[in-house]
């Protein structure tokens, strides 16, 4: 009976049709936001071994841990210097936490000092903290934007000098 009223009503079964796409038409939606969350999450950071040694200068947006040697600039959002890695050269990023040794420069928003660390160069930063034990030999400057700054930094040095050049000059026509 129920079976010979489907068979014989093709109305009810376009209706009963026109609805299930309907209600599955918000469940695509609700999938496709689903899909849009993980791209959302943070990648994992990019790790140099202890047996790696770069030549080079290195850039990223992302996360960097270094465990190996790296002669050249680095440039990240957040660089972890290991206890075994060397870094000789420029280090920028918003985050730096040096467990490891630093020759040259290092430029951070938050800039960490761990106990391990060893760093011969100067800090520009925002934020610092240096923990007992750490070994630390340069100049230590707080900057509200110490990675734009960069630009900012040349060319005062640069006018200085010119200034007190200028006002020499009179002084040596006047005596």
């Amino acid at each position: 009976m129920f079976s010979k009223s489907k068979i014989n009503e093709p109305g009810p079964k376009a209706e009963d049709n026109a609805p299930k796409p309907a209600a599955e038409a918000p469940r695509a939606p609700s999938g496709d936001f689903k899909p849009s969350t993980p791209p959302k999450a943070k990648p994992p950071a990019s790790v140099l071994s202890s047996d790696l040694h770069i030549t080079g200068n290195l850039k990223t947006t992302g996360d960097i841990q270094v465990e190996g040697t790296v002669e050249g600039d680095i440039r990240a959002h957040l660089l972890t210097i290991g206890e075994s890695a060397t870094i000789k050269g420029e280090v920028v990023a918003d985050d730096v936490v040096i467990n490891g040794r630093i020759v040259g420069r290092v430029r951070g928003l938050k800039v960490r000092l761990t106990a391990t660390a060893r760093v011969e160069g100067d800090i520009i930063h925002k934020t610092i903290a240096i923990e007992s034990g750490a070994h630390f030999e340069g100049s230590v400057q707080r900057q509200d934007d110490p990675l734009s700054s960069r630009g900012k930094g040349a060319p005062a040095p640069a006018a200085a000098p010119a200034q007190q050049q200028a006002p020499a000059a009179p002084q040596g026509q006047g005596s």
